[in-house]
């Protein structure tokens, strides 16, 4: 993975649960890592293929290698957050690509 490609800054965040004072637990998310990351471009075949049709905005992001994503995380990129959809791995551990669909798209 070439590192001129990675040319957004990404945050994937985590799903937490704390306890107010209350005594209450209440979820919040928070930030598990910000890295560098492409956005590659879907052509309309590769979206309907994948997805269905559909009019949800989705996004694929390629980042470098890390253990523990999960589909429960999501991605935030430009001030847009993402629900991850599927997470591939590229190469033997040289890379990520996460499939996205933007948070209240569709509804």
């Amino acid at each position: 993975m070439r590192a001129g490609k990675l040319d957004r800054i990404i945050t994937i965040d985590r799903v937490t649960t704390t306890v107010d004072e209350y005594g209450t637990p209440v979820e919040g998310w928070s930030t598990v890592t910000t890295v560098r990351a492409q956005r590659v471009k879907l052509t309309t075949d590769e979206f309907l293929r994948a997805f269905g049709t559909t009019s949800e905005a989705v996004a694929v992001f390629r980042i470098r290698h890390m253990d523990g994503l999960t589909l429960a995380d999501r991605v935030t990129c430009d001030g847009e957050t993402f629900d991850l959809k599927a997470v591939e791995p590229l190469g033997r551990r040289e890379g990520l690509e996460l499939r996205c669909v933007a948070q209240g798209a569709g509804a």
